[in-house]
């Protein structure tokens, strides 16, 4: 059961972030208001908290954290979507999610415990460079993209320059009105 909670937490650190939290923009004042909202529900979250005691206590503090921390990352996210604050609400996901799962080993003892942890850090340390490989990808993609843009606007303008001299070299065959009509038809053809 322990081993199947553990797979399941990896999944869920490793799973990217929703695509509706990086693709939506919201409002100053829809950010404000879930940012309010977040703090309520973590205040209610921990004070339901106070009921239990012992490592239970610790745990449900720690998921109301968890839970905040999360939020308020994705919220940044929403707010200010970009490849930075993708990245920064994954990293808050993974540790939000590491500390969860550290607390939770404060029930086992010995090497149990050490070996829970162990596989915590594993799973925050893999999440963690998941986070940077995406964020490594989505920059060089955005890098490479403006590259691409560039290349095309450069190819362009060496076509329409070629297209230019080819047009004006074409004019010199004619002489007079004839050739000076050319020439002015092609600069204005070719906004020169």
């Amino acid at each position: 059961m322990k081993a199947l909670h553990l797979q399941l937490l990896a999944i869920a650190i490793s799973a990217p972030i929703t695509t509706s939290v990086v693709a939506q923009d919201i409002s100053k004042a829809q950010y404000k208001s879930n940012k309010e909202n977040i703090s309520v529900v973590y205040k209610s979250e921990k004070s339901a908290c106070g009921s239990l005691a012992g490592n239970t206590k610790d745990i449900c503090v720690e998921e109301a954290k968890a839970k905040e921390k999360i939020a308020k990352a994705d919220l940044e996210a929403q707010y200010e979507p970009g490849i930075k604050t993708t990245y920064k609400a994954r990293v808050a996901k993974a540790e939000a999610e590491y500390s969860v799962a550290k607390e939770r080993c404060d029930d086992q003892a010995g090497n149990a415990k050490d070996v829970c942890v162990k596989e915590a850090k594993a799973i925050e340390t893999t999440a963690l460079a998941d986070a940077k490989v995406s964020e490594k990808t989505s920059d060089a993609r955005d890098t490479a993209r403006e590259k691409v843009t560039d290349a095309r606007n450069e190819a362009t303008e060496d076509k329409n320059a070629a297209q230019y001299k080819l047009a004006i070299e074409k004019c010199a065959s004619q002489a007079g009105t004839a050739k000076e009509k050319c020439v002015a038809d092609v600069k204005m053809q070719y906004g020169k």
